[in-house]
């Protein structure tokens, strides 16, 4: 049975189209596919690179830094140019892209004199990967979230300082792990009070639990006590819950009251209803320090236009903070001379220019 003309036309102009279609797309243009090699000497690429870092330009930086490490793997800049190139994609927000790098670098170079930066900033990115341009600028915690990143993160930063612990990068690791923890001290208590709510009175002791044998030195600690001295009241081992109610007493004895019991409220510090209802934004409470021997509250000095603006407008005039936040990139002055390229890396820690101001207290001494 033949089909009518009409119809064979028009299947025919459709197999016609198709196919200009699958050949358009299955065959590039020689521009995109032939790699025509370098196009610059080796010293060309790495000063071009340089003069676009100095000037805050990481796009152009990057090509300059990939076409050098493509078409030089032996040079003499090359491995200079590939820690260049993990500063550049950090700069960029491309921490996947400098975590890869990162690793590359420690796989290729395990004995090169900065391997040691390859472990920090491998670190640092993968803290800035568990906070995203919103919660920064809020009350909302990220530890209440996932925060398999800065896990990574902590081991990344616990491999930097065994394995070089004179780096001139492991004191700022250190705070750095200092910070994590009570990130997941408080999502460790997260969980735990949402077990207490829905009465899972083992399930919150673990949670607790953790938190007094790994992350003893965070403010979560009087919480932890509080928790686990209050479930096992609720699972009925009133001894193990008296010898809590103890070391309460003697730590913390504002969260236990004048009839033994545990004050479990006054042990958290969560946000009113009208906080959480507007993510973070009105309601705040002042944010509390616990030691074992006193209590200090400190209240945030932020106004209502600084928080509703997400921290754009009418910020602070000092901001007051205990750790490094994850998101602070210390800058190098400002000067008319060129930062060294162990000045950019380390983010202004290192190496320095001399200001006008140090040369003159240095010609004072």
């Amino acid at each position: 049975m033949s089909l009518p003309r009409y119809k064979i036309t028009v299947l025919a102009l459709s197999l016609g189209v198709a196919s200009a279609f699958v050949g358009c797309s299955s065959n590039p243009s020689k521009k995109d596919v032939v790699d025509k090699g370098p196009q610059s000497s080796e010293q060309v690429y790495f000063d071009k690179a340089q003069k676009s870092l100095d000037r805050n330009q990481y796009s152009d930086a990057v090509k300059s830094l990939e076409a050098l490490d493509t078409y030089y793997p032996t040079g003499q800049y090359t491995q200079q140019a590939q820690l260049e190139l993990l500063y550049a994609k950090f700069k960029q927000k491309d921490y996947e892209g400098t975590i890869a790098l990162a690793d590359r670098f420690i796989r290729l170079n395990p004995q090169h004199p900065n391997v040691d930066y390859a472990y920090y900033v491998r670190g640092v990115a993968n803290m800035e990967m568990n906070y995203d341009s919103l919660i920064r600028y809020t009350s909302l915690q990220q530890s209440h979230r996932d925060v398999s990143y800065v896990k990574v993160a902590y081991q990344n930063f616990v491999e930097l300082i065994r394995r070089f612990p004179s780096s001139q990068y492991s004191v700022d690791a250190a705070q750095r792990m200092k910070f994590i923890g009570q990130e997941l001290a408080e999502s460790e208590m997260n969980a735990a009070r949402f077990n207490i709510q829905r009465k899972a009175w083992l399930a919150a002791a673990e949670r607790a639990q953790w938190v007094i044998e790994h992350y003893p030195q965070t403010p979560q600690t009087p919480e932890a006590l509080a928790t686990l001295a209050y479930s096992y009241q609720k699972l009925g081992d009133q001894a193990t819950s008296q010898q809590y109610v103890e070391i309460l007493k003697l730590n913390y004895p504002n969260l236990v009251k004048s009839n033994g019991e545990v004050n479990l409220r006054a042990a958290r510090k969560e946000g009113s209803w009208v906080n959480r209802a507007t993510l973070g934004l009105l309601g705040r409470e002042s944010k509390t320090v616990q030691t074992k021997d006193e209590t200090s509250s400190e209240t945030e000095q932020r106004s209502l236009t600084n928080r509703l603006s997400f921290g754009l407008f009418d910020k602070p005039e000092t901001e007051k903070t205990a750790e490094p936040t994850p998101t602070a990139t210390p800058v190098a002055p400002a000067t008319s001379d060129k930062p060294s390229w162990t000045n950019r890396l380390s983010f202004g820690l290192l190496d320095k220019l001399e200001t006008k101001d140090n040369v003159e207290e240095d010609a004072a001494n």
